[in-house]
């Protein structure tokens, strides 16, 4: 490994301090925190010299209650796209077990898929001297984390990659993932197969439709628009995408969910059919092995997941790793049925 590459020394307590832009811009210490609150009672010209000494330390005012840095307690921030979405429960209780492991809280909250809401969660953290965050991006332009990087803040991306910005990234390999699962219902026997899934801006959504085409074209089978449906995962949108499938002439007779909110709808509508129609997920469901029958599923390890993460954001706190790094964890074809059923016509 190269000595160039390490980073030479910890992480934690590095974060620039008011007394730090008070030495640089050769003024007092109450001169700096008026300017950061805002008070009058500074010249123009030193305003702007404190000023400048913030912008070249990265320097961000302290919003919390009581500091947490090395001697007492660090913290680490994660900012998830969705709370409520079950693929983020295992994610984030592995992050906090390392965190607890090293001494450190976890703060999190959830961006709803809001790029704009990501930065305000991201930077208020920041601004609450976290030592660093592990973040799924709901946006697609991280340069706003670039001072926070620079300034101290270890910083890891999961499930998607950051945006303009050379970042440490932990995802899943959604393309093979996705490559599988589908050559698998083509195994079966199906030639006309259905993909419904997320938003195309998102990248996992974006992935899982590349190894969705890359498995047709493997096995030779032209693709027909009406086959792919892309979009929001409200339940409205998704059942609408099934039912059009499964409908007219030439229906499809195997659809390939695109993650689990999605696959919930469609079991719900397939479950409506006399017709057996098979069906593989992407992500794992609670209860799945339970329905009748079972349904085949591209597991992602979420926990492993969150763990490479966090190992990964406190490995750059000690100073102990190289150069940002894309790690790619590989998925898991779990079969239960669904995914087994021959095609009906």
């Amino acid at each position: 490994m190269p000595e160039t590459q390490r980073r030479p020394e910890s992480r934690y307590g590095n974060r620039p301090t008011m007394k730090d832009v008070a030495a640089r811009a050769g003024v007092g210490l109450k001169t700096v925190s008026r300017v950061v609150n805002g008070e009058t009672g500074v010249t123009p010209v030193t305003e702007r010299r404190v000023q400048e000494a913030i912008d070249a330390l990265g320097f961000r005012r302290n919003d919390s209650a009581r500091v947490l840095r090395k001697g007492s307690t660090a913290s680490i921030g994660l900012v998830l796209e969705d709370l409520a979405d079950p693929f983020y429960g295992p994610l984030s209780r592995a992050v906090e077990e390392v965190a607890r492991a090293h001494g450190a809280l976890l703060i999190n909250g959830s961006s709803a898929e809001d790029p704009d809401r990501e930065q305000e969660l991201a930077l208020a953290l920041c601004a609450r001297r976290v030592d660093g965050l592990v973040v799924i991006p709901a946006g697609d332009d991280h340069r706003y984390l670039e001072p926070e990087i620079k300034a101290g803040v270890a910083t890891v991306f999961v499930d998607r990659p950051a945006g303009q910005i050379d970042a440490d990234c932990v995802l899943s390999d959604n393309f093979g993932g996705a490559r599988e699962g589908v050559t698998h219902l083509v195994s079966h026997g199906h030639r006309r197969i259905g993909f419904i899934g997320d938003m195309p801006r998102i990248h996992t959504a974006a992935e899982r439709l590349r190894g969705y085409r890359a498995a047709m074209e493997d096995a030779g089978i032209p693709v027909e628009d009406a086959w792919m449906s892309l979009g929001a995962t409200d339940p409205l949108r998704v059942r609408r995408a099934a039912e059009e499938m499964l409908s007219g002439p030439a229906p499809v007779t195997a659809i390939f969910s695109g993650n689990n909110r999605v696959t919930v709808t469609v079991i719900r509508v397939l479950a409506e059919r006399a017709r057996r129609v098979a069906l593989v997920a992407f992500d794992d469901l609670e209860l799945a092995d339970l329905l009748q029958p079972g349904v085949t599923v591209v597991a992602q390890d979420a926990a492993t997941i969150g763990r490479t993460a966090a190992e990964r954001l406190f490995g750059q706190l000690d100073g102990t790793l190289i150069a940002p790094e894309r790690i790619e964890l590989p998925t898991r074809l779990v079969t239960r049925g669904s995914g087994e059923l021959p095609p009906a016509d």
